[in-house]
C-alpha cells in the first residue's frame, strides 16, 4: 500500500531527478485537472499573482489528487499563519516568494515543522493533511516529508544567497526572473545580459551547495539551458499564457487581413 505521506517531488529533488512543471494561474480546479493529466511532474498552484486563496487552493488540490503529479503551492507571502493553513490542507511542497535573508528562510523552516524542530501549530484532527488523524504517526513523520522551496528574486536575495543556502531545512531555491530583472534595473527584460549572468551565477551557487535549483521559463531554449546548468525543477509554461496566446492566435487566424504572428510581451512567461 502506498504511504500517504511519501513526497515523490521531494524524493526526486533529493535524487537530482529533473522535474518538469507547469504554472497554474487560472485559479480553477477544472482547468487544473486538465493540466494534471497532461504529463507534467509538478504543478504550481499560485497564490501570489493569481486569485487563489486557501479555499480555492483546497479545491485545486482535490481536483489534481487522483493524478500522478505533485502540487506545489505558492502562498501570497511567507507568513507563519498562512503556512500553517496550507500545510493542514495537505500541501507538502511550498514555494515561498520574496525570501531575501537567511533569517526569513529560517522562519519559514520553523513554520513548516512541528515542535521541537519548529513552531507549526498542532491541529491534525481537523487537517486534510493527516486525513483527519487516519494517517498513522502523522505528527511524528510530517516534518520529514515537507519540501520547502524559497524564492530568490531580488538583488538583496542574491547578495545573501550563500547564507540562505546554509539554512538547514531549505530544500531548494527558486530564481524568479521577472522580479529579479526588475530589481537589477531591467524591468520586463529578463533576457538582459546582466540578468542572465546573475541567474546563471545563482544557479551555479545553488547546485554547488547541494540544494535543488528551480526556475520558470516559457522559452524552450532557455529552459533546456537551465537544465544543463543543473536546475532540477523547471516550470516550462503557464496555463494562463497558453490559453491567452492560443485564443488570440485562433481569433486572428480567422480575421480578414490579420496576421497570425503576434508581438507577445517580453518576460519569462
Amino acid at each position: 500500500m502506498t504511504d500517504p505521506l511519501h513526497n515523490p517531488f521531494k524524493a526526486a529533488l533529493t535524487q537530482k531527478q529533473s522535474q518538469i512543471g507547469l504554472w497554474l494561474g487560472l485559479a480553477d480546479p477544472y482547468c487544473a485537472e486538465i493540466c494534471a493529466g497532461a504529463g507534467f511532474d509538478w504543478l504550481l498552484i499560485d497564490g501570489e499573482h493569481a486569485p487563489n486563496d486557501v479555499r480555492t487552493t483546497l479545491s485545486i488540490l482535490q481536483a489534481v489528487a487522483p493524478y500522478p503529479v505533485s502540487p506545489v503551492v505558492r502562498p501570497p507571502v511567507g507568513e507563519v499563519h498562512l503556512v500553517k493553513q496550507y500545510l493542514d490542507l495537505g500541501v507538502q511542497n511550498l514555494l515561498v516568494p520574496m525570501i531575501d535573508t537567511a533569517e526569513q528562510a529560517r522562519r519559514m523552516v520553523a513554520a513548516t515543522r512541528y515542535p521541537p524542530q519548529g513552531i507549526r501549530g498542532v491541529g491534525s484532527a481537523l487537517a486534510r493533511a493527516s486525513r483527519w488523524n487516519a494517517v498513522p504517526d502523522y505528527l511524528h513523520r510530517a516534518n520529514d516529508e515537507i519540501c520547502l522551496l524559497v524564492q530568490a528574486e531580488t538583488k538583496m536575495a542574491l547578495d545573501n544567497l550563500d547564507a540562505i543556502l546554509e539554512v538547514d531545512g531549505v530544500d531548494g531555491v527558486f530564481i524568479g526572473p521577472a522580479d529579479l530583472s526588475a530589481s537589477l534595473g531591467h524591468l520586463g527584460n529578463p533576457g538582459h545580459p546582466d540578468v542572465v549572468q546573475a541567474i546563471e551565477g545563482a544557479i551555479t551557487r545553488i547546485v554547488a551547495a547541494g540544494k535543488a535549483a528551480g526556475i520558470l521559463s516559457a522559452d524552450e531554449k532557455l529552459s533546456r539551458r537551465y537544465l544543463e546548468l543543473g536546475v532540477t525543477f523547471v516550470a516550462v509554461g503557464v496555463d494562463t499564457t497558453l490559453l491567452a496566446r492560443g485564443a488570440r492566435a485562433l481569433a486572428q487566424s480567422f480575421k480578414a487581413g490579420s496576421k497570425t504572428e503576434q508581438n507577445e510581451p517580453s518576460g519569462p512567461y
